[in-house]
């Protein structure tokens, strides 16, 4: 016993001696490989992979083991065209598990030439319906039918501030005020993100014009810049957590958007706090090392100076490795945050991804969308034994369902109006029809009918504004001589914004319906006889002539010796008209109803706080009455009316609701205002700040109808 007892102490100091080193130090190694791992789970020693680590986490993992030319891959797409279908593709690297990005368009379906997807309205035409809600599923459908196709990212939607008329991107976009924009941006972003792929908010910033969108440089101020053309692009960050953002092809005060230190890395990364990351437009990259110093992380769609010239440029010095790294990184939290790397999209580019549902939703999206703006007599709704003339086009032969350019369709089909007309009253009267491009015919056919029904349409386009705001194709001249051979015309405009009317006296009724997706006579039919009760609401101005507008001089549009100036500065849309005292023909917000409504007893509380106190937000609660005798919704509209001295605009849209009511229904509404709703941007301050005094709480049915007012006057807040 003694022996083994010294035996035993001497084994102990042996091993003290020699081996409990190396079992530290294999101690020590396993638990530095836990720390690193986070967990024993690995996956083939792909520590990134643990779906337990966060986004952040598995992103700087994944970094540490990537080789430069693999960094260098991640940031910028390859040609296309060799790939079927898709416009942006980012090879994967199946060293690493990195998946592949495929990249489409989609403002109102799937693009890229995709078949067997469905047509939607146009965004402008879904935003018409003044109804989130709505634009959430307008998301989900979008967002399925691209994660069916295997896209990965959504290149959608498109928010800028509609600024100039003539835009030929305007039916990409939602309207003409910044914070309808960024409240139609966040239901439809997250929409699309509810389904797999990440959105992309385009065009970030100033895109408001397409002649000169290569070369042109839009100059404008940081207040302007900050209260008009940033709010979009903050409620889709800040709200709507949308994954990318694409910098646009113009300049803004000088310097190209997609190499702007101060719009990719001073605003959108440090003032708006994005974590996602920035891609260029297609083409839209025009520098290595300026670009990538300023922010931009992906160039697309190609390696022109992402691929060997950045390579070049951070051996040399020019760009830094960490520089590099940030741009790496945001791409890869973004898609480990969206579970890029733990699932793939549902399908591949000839996936047959149309549904019955969908088809349906495209249906009511275009209903709700449509606005009536003239109702003489109430022509409308149309009794189904009266024999119609369908004139146009638009209405037969060439329906006008979508815009043009990278919003592109193939439609699996498109009813035409005067298909739909024909199905809706199933024989129970006459439906002729002559396309107008015989003016003597169309007069005839017109002169037969009790009603005649006029279709005509503009054609916009990515890549080209219209030359003016007059219809094209003597449409005017169509629409004026079959209004003088038949008394009950009504007007359908097929447009992508607002467009001039001289024949709008001549007229009985005026509707307008967009780009109205597949569904496009099926829609149309069901507002025309009443089945459907519009209930849609302009998003944008329709002037009365082409000289008063916002934008109406060359230097601000297109724009004179390489600059926009953007010189009505706050004035943009309908703060325009309030400003100057100009009666448009038809204002923001605006549209008819089959019925009635009646708005009253608003109250409005507190009304007086601190500035602090509108931390806590100021509640505008009224009833609303439907006073006809049909079902009906009614949006309502909240603006405020500052102070003189903030040098803002007359009035501005700061809340909105759509209320549905039966006939004879009464409902309470109640929107919150909160501090922004009442700020301004102070550029020298370089924040946001509520100056004391009276603000005019304005509520009603457009921005030119606000019968209920009330006042709220805050104190002592110069300064947040």
């Amino acid at each position: 016993m003694r022996r083994y007892k010294k035996l035993n102490l001497f084994s102990f100091r042996i091993y003290i001696d020699i081996f409990a080193p190396i079992t530290l130090l294999l101690f020590l190694f396993v638990g530095i490989g836990l720390t690193a791992a986070e967990s024993p789970n690995r996956q083939h020693d792909r520590l990134w992979m643990n779906t337990s680590l966060t986004p952040e986490r598995r992103a700087d993992l994944l970094l540490r083991a990537m080789t430069l030319d693999e960094k260098i891959t991640m940031v910028h797409g390859v040609d296309p065209r060799p790939i079927h279908g898709y416009v942006g593709y980012v090879p994967g690297n199946a060293r690493l598990s990195i998946p592949v990005l495929r990249l489409a368009d989609g403002r109102a379906g799937v693009g890229n030439g995709a078949k067997d997807v469905t047509l939607l309205p146009a965004p402008i035409a879904a935003a018409a319906s003044w109804d989130t809600t709505l634009l959430h599923a307008f998301g989900e459908v979008l967002g399925n039918e691209e994660w069916g196709k295997g896209t990965n990212v959504s290149l959608a939607p498109s928010i800028d501030v509609v600024r100039v008329p003539e835009w030929g991107r305007t039916f990409e976009s939602y309207g003409e005020d910044p914070y309808f924009n960024g409240q139609m941006a966040i239901a439809e972003i997250q929409g699309i993100q509810s389904q797999g792929p990440i959105a992309n908010a385009n065009m970030y910033l100033t895109m408001n014009q397409e002649n000169n969108r290569f070369k042109e440089d839009s100059v404008v101020d940081r207040r302007t810049l900050h209260e008009i053309y940033l709010p979009p692009f903050e409620a889709a960050v800040e709200e709507g957590h949308v994954g990318t953002v694409m910098c646009a092809y113009v300049e803004t005060n000088g310097t190209y958007s997609c190499e702007n230190p101060y719009l990719l890395t001073g605003l959108l990364k440090k003032y708006l706090n994005f974590q996602g990351w920035v891609m260029s437009d297609w083409g839209a990259t025009h520098s290595t090392v300026a670009s990538a110093n300023a922010g931009l992380d992906q160039e697309m769609p190609g390696a022109k100076y992402y691929g060997e010239p950045l390579k070049t440029a951070i051996e040399n010095g020019q760009v830094s490795r960490p520089t590099l790294d940030e741009h790496v990184r945001r791409i890869l939290v973004t898609m480990f945050r969206f579970g890029l790397f733990d699932k793939q999209p549902a399908g591949s580019w000839d996936a047959y991804v149309r549904t019955s549902a969908h088809a349906a939703f495209s249906l009511r999206a275009a209903e709700e969308g449509t606005v009536l703006l003239k109702n003489a007599d109430n022509l409308l709704p149309l009794p189904v034994n009266a024999s119609i003339a369908v004139i146009g086009a638009a209405g037969g032969t060439k329906p006008k369902a979508s815009g043009g350019g990278s919003s592109g369709m193939v439609a699996p089909y498109v009813i035409a109006p005067a298909d739909g007309i024909r199905k809706r009253i199933g024989g129970r009267a006459q439906v002729s029809y002559a396309d107008g491009s015989d003016l003597a015919k169309a007069v005839a056919v017109a002169k037969a009918a009790k009603v005649a029904i006029v279709f005509v349409n503009t054609d916009d386009s990515e890549g080209r504004d219209r030359p003016n705001l007059e219809l094209p194709n003597n449409q005017n001249e169509l629409v004026q001589d079959v209004a003088a051979a038949n008394p009950n015309t009504i007007v359908v405009l097929n447009t992508g914004g607002a467009v001039l009317m001289p024949w709008i006296e001549k007229i009985r009724g005026l509707v307008e319906a967009w780009y109205p997706g597949q569904e496009d006579g099926t829609a149309i039919a069901a507002i025309l006889y009443g089945d459907v009760n519009p209930s849609g609401k302009l998003p944008l101005t329709f002037p009365r002539n082409a000289t008063e507008i916002p934008t109406g001089t060359v230097e601000q549009w297109p724009g004179a010796h390489g600059i926009s100036s953007y010189s009505e500065k706050l004035d943009v849309g309908y703060r325009w008209y309030d400003a100057h005292r100009v009666q448009p023909l038809f204002p923001f917000g605006y549209g008819l109803s089959y019925t009635t409504f009646k708005l009253s007893g608003l109250q409005v509380t507190p009304t007086s706080t601190s500035g602090a106190g509108l931390d806590k937000n100021v509640r505008a609660s009224l009833k609303v009455m439907n006073t006809g005798k049909r079902a009906g919704a009614e949006v309502i509209q909240v603006y405020i009316e500052q102070p003189e001295k903030n040098g803002e605009p007359p009035r501005q849209l700061r809340g909105f609701t759509k209320v549905d009511l039966e006939a004879g229904q009464t409902k309470s509404v109640r929107l919150t205002l909160n501090r922004r709703s009442f700020s301004i941007y102070d550029p020298e301050l370089h924040q946001w700040k509520v100056p004391s005094g009276r603000y005019r709480i304005m509520v009603g049915t457009s921005s030119r109808e606000l019968p209920l007012q009330s006042d709220v006057e805050v104190v002592d807040n110069e300064i947040p």
